[in-house]
């Protein structure tokens, strides 16, 4: 029993860290029409970052706000120099991304080296949940989640801000007309949707090795959670993690790393196949 509630757990943290991980994507992607390939590297940047703050003798607290600005302001960079001269040009926003992510990736190596790093957790040790004991940073990554994400779908529904969000989605051209600005919007989606990776390399920076590499394997998952949740909302986000998130920790107790992977990968195609649009996707 102990282990099945472990499982469990396990479970809800890999679909909350999910949803983190995507988020960024799903609003760049969702919002704007642009693939961008270089999300992998923002939350590289975000880890990278954290790792600084500590080696320089800050606490946490004061590195994820700052993961979210440096990332945020490489976002807000690559946006008004390169992506922003591409939108309606969707493969040449994917191959000018996936050139900046390289770029991005091999500006890493320069500045820290190719070896792992590590951040050390915050607060360390277990707490009992639901009568076992369970990582206590693991379980504090949980409840912020879950606070973040309510407060960000209240904004989604009931914000004035995110109803202009809204209306460029359904049709940009008349949000234009009626007076949106929808080059203000489109700038500000790009650099909410890179600090927010930032964010969620930040927070996942004490439980991962560290390495210039490591957002190849986020930006798949990424992708993953997309192709079965679809765009547009955060139900179609919040779903698809369910989705890859359970079937990746079953996959993998079963299986291993490897073989869930391998789950994975044909989770999406079949979802490609049978329902290209994802299971929520925005209308």
């Amino acid at each position: 029993m102990d282990a099945f509630l472990f499982f469990l757990l396990n479970m809800g943290y890999g679909v909350l860290t999910l949803a983190l991980v995507a988020l960024g994507l799903a609003v760049i992607f969702g919002l704007l029409g642009v693939l961008n390939m270089a999300h992998g590297e923002f939350i590289a940047i975000g880890a990278y970052s954290v790792y600084a703050a500590q080696s320089a003798g800050l606490p946490l607290f004061v590195s994820l706000p700052a993961a979210a600005l440096i990332t945020g302001a490489v976002g807000w960079l690559i946006e008004a120099t390169v992506v922003r001269h591409l939108y309606k040009r969707p493969f040449d926003t994917l191959l000018a991304t996936w050139g900046l992510s390289i770029l991005l990736r091999e500006g890493i190596k320069l500045l820290f080296g190719v070896d792992y790093k590590s951040v050390v957790e915050p607060v360390s040790g277990s707490s009992g949940v639901l009568g076992i004991d369970y990582p206590t940073y693991r379980i504090a990554v949980m409840a912020a989640l879950l606070v973040c994400f309510f407060l960000l779908f209240l904004w989604y529904r009931r914000s004035h801000a995110s109803a202009r969000v809204r209306a460029m989605i359904a049709n940009p051209e008349l949000a234009a007309i009626v007076g949106i600005n929808t080059k203000r919007l489109a700038s500000l989606a790009f650099v909410i949707g890179a600090a927010s990776a930032g964010i969620a390399g930040a927070m996942l920076a004490p439980l991962v090795q560290i390495e210039p590499y490591m957002g190849i394997n986020y930006l798949l998952q990424s992708f993953f959670v997309l192709v079965v949740g679809g765009l547009g909302s955060f139900q179609g986000l919040f779903i698809g993690s369910g989705v890859i998130g359970s079937v990746a920790s079953t996959a993998s107790a079963a299986f291993g790393g490897t073989g869930g992977y391998v789950t994975l990968l044909l989770v999406s195609i079949l979802f490609l196949w049978l329902k290209p649009e994802g299971l929520y996707a925005g209308r």
